[in-house]
């Protein structure tokens, strides 16, 4: 199933069969499209063998692509379960494309870009590119210390801020700090997000904090840059997909994702993020379908030869009261797991039994109850006061994996 009609695509299909034959000037990935000599229809896109991150990668290192205008940015993702994902972008960001169909800021705005800035991180200056477009005020943030916050928020409620952007790791930070501190954010309207799914503990604090303030959510990774959007009347895992954008689900629910757009750099044709979902009607009311992202199905790693699924894990704990979010930790040895954690970061005065908590995992979880049958402390469960963050992104993993020596 594709999310445009075979009259809406094809027209736009020569992009694709440019990437075609991009890709085949990469000796690593020529062979894998032995038999496919054209694309002019959505069957020839589905017959296509997806590109996968290190596919991607190899792709660019040999290719080296440079914006026709402007520079040629180059950004990272990733990291903390393989290797960082690769992406370049000219000047813009194909940000005009995403304000054509998608506004949620105005000249009338005042708005903080809590991205992280610099060190290859690209959501910052992506968002930026929007800002520009939409004439607004700006106040480029960036990372900001523990005891900053305090500070930060007087001064955003002195300037009346109207909207605020960052990912929902970075966002729960704002908002949790000014619930704890009693700080209002009266004129607070709007609530960017990008680079991570929405988290429900934001909306809760937001509801206190802002309480005028709505979501409007973005889609995408460095490699495919922004797929869609969403608005304050979409579910937050719902997103409109731009005009420019194909996206396919095939087998296991797996989204893929082609670019129709000419001016893109990076060679995206069947490109797989990992993410599952499905096309369907917005209960927005917005005519054609929405793509759902269902979760990833790359969070399965594996734990001593056994799969361990680490979405599963996370679900189930959150769920424990007092829990309000957690992380999985997996601590490897020459590629075998160590010790696997599971850090609860707890609300304010709630008291978790984590040893109560370690037993049950056990015992309900098929990879960890066989893979430390025989050390089964060397599998734990702990509280923290901060769970591990990037702290050149400020993006909260789900899942951390660290090689020790």
């Amino acid at each position: 199933m594709f999310s445009l009609t075979p009259e809406a695509a094809e027209p736009r299909l020569p992009v694709a069969r440019r990437t075609l034959e991009r890709l085949r000037q990469v000796p690593e990935l020529a062979p894998r499209y032995d038999g496919h000599a054209d694309v002019r229809t959505l069957d020839d896109i589905a017959a296509l063998p997806p590109l996968l991150k290190d596919d991607l990668n190899t792709a660019l290192a040999h290719l080296r692509p440079r914006a026709e205008h402007g520079a040629t940015w180059l950004f990272q993702s990733g990291g903390s379960t393989g290797a960082p994902k690769l992406g370049h972008a000219p000047t813009g960001f194909y940000m005009a494309g995403v304000h054509a169909h998608w506004q949620p800021l105005d000249r009338d705005d005042v708005f903080v870009n809590a991205w992280g800035a610099g060190r290859m991180w690209g959501a910052h200056f992506l968002v930026a590119a929007l800002a520009d477009l939409s004439q607004c005020q700006v106040i480029a943030l960036g990372s900001v210390g523990k005891d900053e916050y305090a500070e930060w928020l007087a001064f955003f409620a002195a300037r009346e801020v109207t909207a605020i952007g960052g990912t929902p790791s970075v966002l729960r930070l704002w908002f949790a700090h000014a619930r704890a501190a009693g700080l209002q954010l009266p004129h607070l309207r709007k609530v960017l997000w990008l680079g991570e799914a929405w988290q429900p503990q934001v909306e809760e604090d937001m509801a206190v904090v802002a309480p005028a303030a709505r979501r409007w959510g973005m889609f995408g990774s460095t490699e495919t840059w922004v797929v869609g959007t969403n608005t304050p009347d979409c579910p937050a895992d719902s997103f409109h997909t731009l005009p420019d954008q194909l996206v396919h689900v095939g087998e296991d629910q797996l989204l893929d994702f082609t670019t129709l757009n000419a001016e893109m750099l990076n060679p995206v044709l069947r490109y797989r993020t990992g993410d599952a979902g499905r096309l369907e009607p917005c209960p927005c009311g917005r005519p054609g379908r929405a793509m759902r992202v269902l979760g990833r199905r790359d969070s399965v790693v594996q734990v001593r030869g056994l799969g361990l699924h680490v979405d599963e894990v996370i679900a189930r704990v959150e769920r424990e009261p007092g829990v309000s979010r957690a992380q999985v930790v997996i601590s490897e040895t020459g590629g075998r797991a160590g010790t696997v954690e599971v850090l609860l970061l707890t609300q304010p005065g709630a008291a978790v039994d984590a040893e109560r908590l370690r037993k049950e995992l056990l015992a309900e979880t098929f990879t960890l109850s066989t893979a430390f049958l025989h050390d089964p402390e060397n599998f734990r469960v702990r509280p923290v006061t901060d769970l591990i963050s990037n702290e050149r992104t400020g993006k909260t993993a789900g899942l951390v994996v660290r090689e020790e020596e």
